[in-house]
């Protein structure tokens, strides 16, 4: 074998896992041209109205790590709401399934659940709602707020400042975004826009949740769910191979700056909020009149 085909043996798969990466990139349906509303339940209350606040701007602060613990008491009450939310609708879930017979509302809700997650099950079914149960689910504050913060560059990039778009996510469609500058010629994706910073956070956790790409991800929480073992965004890290065209290297970048800006705590913080499991404790998260309310009570 000559030096030119042992080389394009090594390049050949390099090429295609870097295309891969770049097909598996969130491509959101909640842009700012439609934001996703959640499915209709009786049970979640209304979204508050601080969910719809715009980005702040983060190069006022001239000290990084003021301006880090800026980006993550910004961040994290919008995942402790998106995760509320979800949670929410897990119990309405686990509800539906120790029925014996579901309603055509329910039916409804359970069909519409899965299109939106991409479960191809029979509605009503033992597989659907085995299903359902892996998909509907939180994702730990300590990957969001890591992922957040490298991809929107603390806050601070185009597509965060313009779009509110704090994770890379592609859209598809003329106008669904902005147009990134190192667009390769001929390729047709955008980086999407977002009514806010919240949406974008929804949009992110629902492509963890639905997207082939990232079915490891959802194992590993699964196993950890079964073995009564705690979230963590470190564990989880592992399923996001395809996040990035740099594969292992982009999830050790994820983890060091989880163990590095000691992310672990916000992971913490939200557990001690959900010592109360009870359905009312979800519903008074998801509906909290001020922000500050989520935040943690020291750092």
């Amino acid at each position: 074998m000559t030096a030119v085909s042992r080389a394009l043996l090594f390049f050949i798969p390099l090429a295609l896992f870097a295309l891969a990466g770049a097909l598996y990139t969130p491509s959101p349906d909640s842009t700012r041209s439609g934001d996703e509303s959640d499915i209709a339940l009786d049970a979640l209350p209304p979204l508050p109205a601080w969910a719809r606040a715009p980005l702040p701007d983060f190069s006022d602060y001239s000290d990084v790590s003021e301006r880090k613990l800026a980006f993550f008491s910004y961040l994290y009450p919008r995942i402790v709401l998106a995760n509320s939310r979800i949670l929410i609708e897990r119990e309405h879930l686990k509800q539906l399934a120790e029925k014996e017979e579901l309603s055509s509302a329910e039916q409804a809700w359970l069909t519409t659940q899965s299109a939106r997650l991409r479960v191809g099950a029979k509605t009503g079914s033992k597989a659907q709602f085995s299903a359902l149960r892996k998909r509907l689910d939180v994702i730990p504050p300590s990957l969001i707020l890591a992922q957040a913060a490298n991809e929107s560059a603390w806050g601070q990039s185009r597509f965060a400042v313009r779009g509110n778009n704090l994770f890379g996510q592609w859209c598809f469609t003329q106008g669904c975004g902005l147009v990134p500058k190192s667009r390769p010629e001929g390729a047709n994706h955008e980086v999407a826009t977002f009514s806010s910073p919240y949406s974008s956070v929804r949009s992110y956790i629902q492509n963890l949740n639905r997207h082939a790409a990232y079915k490891q991800v959802r194992d590993i929480r699964a196993r950890d769910r079964q073995n009564n073992k705690a979230l963590s965004g470190v564990r989880l890290a592992q399923g996001l191979v395809s996040y990035s065209e740099r594969g292992q290297a982009y999830i050790e970048e994820i983890r060091s700056m989880i163990r590095f800006n000691n992310l672990t705590f916000y992971d913490r913080a939200f557990q001690k909020l959900l010592e109360n499991r009870a359905p009312s404790r979800f519903i008074e998260l998801a509906s909290a009149g001020a922000e500050t309310r989520l935040l943690p009570e020291n750092r």
